[in-house]
């Protein structure tokens, strides 16, 4: 009788630390350690809310908590604990100065005995309106080290998104997925729940050149301008032998950026006749998940300009944000582009 050879599972886990503390001993000298010790708190505060979502309706953080953010939305009581959650973990590392939230009105300055070199900019609990129907949410992060000389200011984070030294997001779903880069190149981490760590799951992510799904908002199709309305005709009425693109919106950025990294295609969210600046806010929304799209070989744009060249000039300031596939986002500035010669 012949012998079945069973595949075993793979013994060399590679956690999230160490993938991190690996990259830094490449650095040699430049590293100190503290950008890991800082990742690690990014960690813990990931693995909290990703056991508070998986258990809000059962402790009843579900619903409003009956107060609204900065952006003048309500509040989900998952959004506050969030917030509460990853501040006082981010203080308490020891290796921030500035902290933005998208909940906060105001940056918080760390005091100086917990104060760090660094800078993080983030969305605590993004997609919020889709807790309550069990929708994928996430949780974004930017982090740039303080400019020489300075102890941690606002200008600290009022710098172009391609000044970052890192960035990436947490999705909660069916399980909690960490994608992150430090500046070369992107990796994806799944937590496993039995050892609670994050372990590297999806190496070196590559945004296919081309892919076959677009994800807009198409409810605000009577505001949108011009070249966001070819573009969409272009992709929906084809010519042959060309076959349309298939719809995926899930309403929440995370959600939908995770799978435009894996599968490839475009995803928008343009300004329009209503929102004149765009809905995604720059600091903690645009530049985040720019900077992760281009570790990964594809496009972030306004539709006119690199959204990573942006200098903010608010901390809750927003922006037009088309990303996805290089040759998909082309073909959008093309439109852009035609509109500006004609006019």
């Amino acid at each position: 009788m012949a012998s079945v050879t069973e595949e075993r599972p793979s013994v060399d886990l590679i956690t999230l630390t160490r993938h991190v503390l690996h990259d830094q001993m490449r650095l040699g000298a430049a590293a100190t350690g503290d950008l890991t010790l800082l990742l690690t708190a990014i960690q813990v505060t990931s693995k909290f809310i990703a056991t508070n979502v998986r258990k809000a309706r059962l402790i009843n953080l579900v619903g409003l908590a009956g107060e609204t953010n900065v952006q003048g939305e309500e509040q989900k009581k998952l959004d506050v604990l969030s917030n509460d959650i990853m501040v006082n973990a981010l203080r308490a590392s020891g290796k921030t100065a500035v902290l933005v939230s998208e909940e906060l009105e105001d940056a918080i300055i760390i005091e100086e005995k917990n104060r760090g070199k660094y800078c993080v900019v983030f969305d605590p609990l993004d997609g919020s309106s889709n807790i309550d129907a069990g929708v994928n949410i996430g949780t974004i992060f930017g982090i740039y080290g303080i400019r020489p000389d300075s102890t941690g200011t606002i200008e600290d984070v009022l710098r172009p998104g391609r000044e970052m030294v890192a960035a990436g997001y947490t999705m909660y779903g069916s399980s909690a997925n960490l994608v992150l880069s430090t500046g070369s190149g992107v990796n994806g981490y799944t937590l496993d729940n039995a050892l609670g760590e994050f372990i590297l799951t999806h190496p070196d992510i590559q945004i296919p050149a081309r892919g076959k799904i677009y994800s807009f908002n198409e409810g605000n199709s009577m505001y949108f301008h011009q070249p966001v309305t070819d573009y969409l005709k272009s992709i929906k009425f084809p010519a042959a032998p060309k076959k349309p693109y298939s719809a995926r919106y899930i309403g929440s950025m995370v959600a939908d950026v995770h799978r435009t990294l894996l599968y490839g295609g475009i995803f928008g969210y343009p300004d329009d006749k209503k929102s004149k600046s765009g809905k995604l806010r720059l600091l903690y929304e645009a530049f985040p998940m720019a900077f992760l799209t281009e570790q990964a070989g594809g496009i972030a744009t306004t539709g006119t300009k690199r959204i990573l060249d942006i200098v903010p000039t608010s901390i809750h300031e927003r922006c037009p944000v088309f990303l996805g596939s290089k040759d998909d986002v082309q073909d959008l500035m093309k439109f852009y582009q035609e509109a500006a010669a004609s006019s």
